[in-house]
């Protein structure tokens, strides 16, 4: 395996363009398997998140052809409606082909899903929602296997909690219901709206988008899909606290800077100067280096359904609060185990109390980091430890990277472009003798 070297201590400058939205890219790519025909997917990220769904449909008859950005998928042999632990396991998004499978097909055999090691994601919201629009449902030998006898129904479906992939899910199925289904405290991301949009330009009607209650008037047909991928709002926000981390100055392009207000807002109360225009962010210190080292505020942070903190971006912001000025308390509410990567950075350097649910950060500065061997246990636990990489004297050297692979497209070659000295090893082997 490879296994990243980060050499710290350098600003971080210029301009970094960011990639589609992995988190909105896998629901749009399970939404072609609703009607048949060849789909056009634009702004694609190339990940290995998405290139495991494309195999996930090719084992349901889907082919799909990638030119650079845009991918064309055929759906119109979709044949099988089995996904297999061997893909579901290692990406808990391939759940999202549920909903679809059973609105076109009828039925779906889905394993139950895997990724990474952040919290307990069950899929009770999912079942739930089916079995209120018509579906059976069965949980047996680690699979869901699902099947309707008749034509699903709408209905009116209540969220105890808002689930982004059960807002997802659910939306896929309800669009060819007979009938109006709603969803009540659904999920409000940018990516369900882009979801939204894509499902409208396939036919769907489909009302309430950017709120939390949606509306969806069943038809009977589809037309193939041609949407564009939203920018990735995570992408960005890691982008922008690495920049602000190393005390540089420098400017995210080809975003969306109203899918990131509370991130903005929180650089801003750090003591950062934020710039935005339509598709950029440029973020600073205001008299440079020389202020960043004296002028980074500790802010805290609550974790949040959207339009609230993301929690994608909690542990990256605790690394840029481990070399504040004061103290920061980091409260997590989406999922239990996401302060995984508070042992890694402190073998940094960092100071992190962990009671619970939250974080206490006592920022040691400028200085207080210096690098160390870590290891990545999940995708933003990953980027967090780059970033204090970034950040610190010295060298760092992150093993298990496939977790950074699978959410931040040529992360290597883009850091690069700002100023950064990584670049990608590969481990050594030890062999141990008997």
């Amino acid at each position: 395996m490879e296994k990243l070297i980060v050499e710290g201590g350098r600003p971080l400058s210029g301009e970094v363009r960011i990639s589609g939205a992995k988190n909105a890219a896998l629901p749009l790519i399970a939404a072609t398997l609703l009607t048949a025909g060849k789909h056009t997917l634009r702004n694609v990220p190339d990940l290995r998140d998405t290139r495991t769904f494309f195999r996930l449909m090719a084992e349901l008859g889907v082919t799909s052809e990638r030119k650079g950005d845009v991918v064309t998928l055929d759906s119109t042999n979709l044949v099988h409606a089995e996904a297999s632990y061997d893909l579901v396991k290692t990406m808990r998004a391939s759940v999202l082909v549920l909903g679809p499978l059973v609105a076109r097909l009828g039925r779906a055999k889905v394993s139950l899903p895997g990724g990474c090691a952040i919290g307990a994601r069950p899929i009770n919201f999912h079942i739930m929602g089916l079995k209120a629009l018509g579906v059976s449902c069965k949980l047996e030998n680690g699979y869901v296997d699902a099947e309707r006898d008749s034509p699903l129904q709408g209905n009116v479906i209540y969220f105890d909690i808002p689930s982004v992939t059960a807002t997802e899910n659910l939306l896929m199925a309800a669009v060819l219901a007979e009938g109006t289904t709603v969803l009540k405290n659904a999920a409000r991301e940018p990516e369900i709206g882009n979801l939204v949009d894509m499902l409208n330009g396939m036919g769907a009607d489909i009302e309430g988008k950017e709120s939390d209650k949606l509306t969806i008037h069943g038809v009977k047909t589809l037309r193939p899909a041609d949407c564009e991928i939203i920018p990735d709002r995570i992408e960005a926000g890691t982008y922008l606290i690495a920049i602000a981390a190393t005390g540089g100055s420098g400017t995210v392009t080809h975003c969306n800077p109203a899918h990131l207000p509370s991130l903005l807002e929180k650089l801003r109360a750090a003591g950062l100067t934020v710039t935005e225009t339509e598709d950029t962010v440029t973020v600073g210190w205001p008299e440079g280096i020389n202020s960043f080292t004296k002028r980074l505020q500790s802010v805290d942070i609550k974790t949040m359904p959207y339009p609230g903190y993301p929690t994608d971006l909690q542990a990256q912001f605790m690394t840029l609060m481990a070399i504040g000025s004061g103290v920061s308390m980091i409260n997590e509410t989406i999922f239990e185990n996401r302060f995984m990567h508070v042992a890694e950075l402190k073998r940094m350097g960092a100071d992190i109390k962990v009671d619970g649910h939250n974080a206490v950060v006592t920022g040691k500065g400028i200085q207080g980091l210096s690098g160390a061997p870590v290891m990545a246990t999940d995708l933003r636990a990953s980027s967090s430890l780059v970033i204090a990489g970034l950040a610190a004297s010295g060298r760092t050297e992150i093993t298990r990277i496939y977790h950074l692979e699978r959410g931040y497209e040529d992360l290597v070659g883009k850091l690069t472009g700002l100023g950064a000295t990584v670049w990608k090893e590969q481990e050594q082997e030890v062999v141990r003798k008997s």
